[in-house]
């Protein structure tokens, strides 16, 4: 495409692009989703409640019930080599967040109780 518009050999614009330009083609690292800044902080606070509640009361990690949900989802995932981006050096690899395509939902839920 640029090679094409610049009316230059693919090999041309590819040496431009790594040596000159310094350019590395790298893929996505997927992740199962992003949290924001806010959701993050929740989390945190949420710790140092329990790690105050586990310091006053040494049973109160065996009242504990845990739970989990996840959905279950089809999707079509992009390959690696789709969602592969140009970089500068010393740029960290790019972060996509699984995107999913679903037509069957399906909903886990799990529960855990120590005792």
């Amino acid at each position: 495409m640029i090679a094409e518009s610049l009316n230059m050999s693919v090999g041309s614009v590819f040496t431009i692009i790594t040596e000159n330009l310094k350019k590395k083609k790298l893929c996505a690292r997927f992740v199962p989703h992003t949290l924001t800044t806010e959701q993050k902080e929740h989390r945190i606070a949420s710790s140092e409640d329990l790690i105050v509640a586990a310091d006053e009361d040494p049973n109160f990690l065996k009242t504990i019930v845990t739970g989990d949900e996840s959905w279950c989802l089809e999707y079509d995932p992009e390959t690696k080599r789709q969602s592969s981006e140009w970089t500068s050096p010393g740029k960290g690899r790019p972060m996509k967040v699984r995107a999913s395509k679903s037509k069957t939902e399906t909903m886990l839920l799990v529960f855990f109780d120590s005792r």
